[in-house]
């Protein structure tokens, strides 16, 4: 057998173990469009709490007040449905590309591990949101987003690691400085998607 065959020979087996144990049909473009969707729900909140002449100077104080709570509740429930609309048909879409099935046992166990830091974390933000901690809401969507991402990252790309650590160190930094919760919100959610986005579009989408 001639090298350039067994070179192909390997590439092929490889490339076969690979789609046996990662899921390798997310797309990059759902990231970026989640992070857009994520940039323009951000700045409606951020008016809605301090006002359209509002700098982006470090705010210690905190609303209590019922009608805005609920309404960023629907602005976050909105952009939250949007990106998974998005992203799950993009990523049905990029797998018929590749002939595969979006639904098979590796996707299962991506979406078993991602849910449980995801559930966990989102009834610890409904905790603190009836206990008025809205201090460390921001930080706690970080963190346990990023946990997600990480758990998550052993059966797809890797590269979705090294989004979850970003997040965790976002959400840690927002944790020591609160007054600028929203801020890291929004690179977290929404710059680093658009990046992370753009990096898996043009690494694995092309």
């Amino acid at each position: 057998m001639k090298e350039k065959d067994i070179y192909s020979e390997l590439s092929s087996i490889r490339s076969l173990m690979e789609r046996s144990s990662k899921f390798i049909s997310l797309s990059g473009l759902s990231g970026i469009l989640a992070g857009i969707y994520a940039l323009v729900g951000a700045g409606i909140a951020y008016k809605l709490v301090y006002g359209r002449n509002a700098g982006l100077g470090y705010r210690d104080f905190y609303i209590n007040e019922p009608l805005i709570l609920w309404q960023l509740f629907f602005i976050a429930a909105t952009v939250l449905i949007l990106s998974l609309i998005t992203g799950v048909w993009l990523t049905i879409r990029q797998a018929r590309k590749k002939g595969e099935n979006v639904w098979n046992p590796v996707s299962k166990r991506l979406l078993v591990n991602m849910s449980i830091p995801l559930f966990t974390g989102g009834f610890f933000i409904l905790i603190l949101l009836l206990r008025g901690e809205y201090g460390i809401i921001a930080p706690s969507c970080l963190i346990f987003y990023g946990l997600a991402l990480i758990a998550g990252s052993h059966y797809t790309f890797s590269d979705v690691k090294w989004l979850g650590f970003f997040e965790i160190v976002l959400g840690l930094a927002a944790a020591l400085l609160p007054g600028y919760g929203i801020v890291f919100w929004t690179i977290g959610f929404s710059l680093l998607h658009i990046i992370y986005g753009s990096v898996m579009h043009f690494k694995y989408n092309k």
